[in-house]
């Protein structure tokens, strides 16, 4: 069977070991891709006992059917799951593709008269006499 590598990641990948739930390995960090959007991948399995808690730019390989291997660097970690969840964080990416919604016309209308009254001797006067 070919590797197939499922994620690469750029800079600090925290490992994490969660204590309940079929989920044995938690890794998330940014992703290598353009994008560098935020990446977790949830392994249902057993993590390795010499996995350090924080790893740099990690690649995530399938081996076989039930079989990942986390590489590091020079140093390597076979992980025995069963599959692989991927979470992708593409938020940023999404509100940057939507323009800003316009404020609404009366709220424009508010805010122009207000800062038109503000600006004028005569409303400066009228601001002074209700705040006595």
């Amino acid at each position: 069977m070919s590797v197939v590598q499922i994620a690469a990641f750029r800079g600090a990948v925290r490992c994490v070991r969660p204590e309940h739930g079929p989920i044995g390995l938690e890794l998330t960090g940014r992703s290598a891709d353009a994008g560098g959007e935020t990446l977790t991948l949830a392994f249902p399995g057993s993590a390795p006992a010499d996995l350090p808690a924080v790893l740099e730019d990690a690649v995530v390989e399938r081996l076989g059917a039930a079989r990942f291997r986390l590489g590091s660097g020079a140093r390597s970690w076979d992980i025995a799951a069963s599959a692989v969840h991927a979470h992708r964080d593409v938020g940023s990416g999404f509100y940057r593709a939507i323009p800003p919604r316009r404020a609404p016309f009366v709220r424009r209308l508010l805010l122009r008269t207000a800062l038109t009254i503000a600006g004028s001797r005569l409303g400066l006067a009228v601001v002074r006499a209700l705040r006595r």
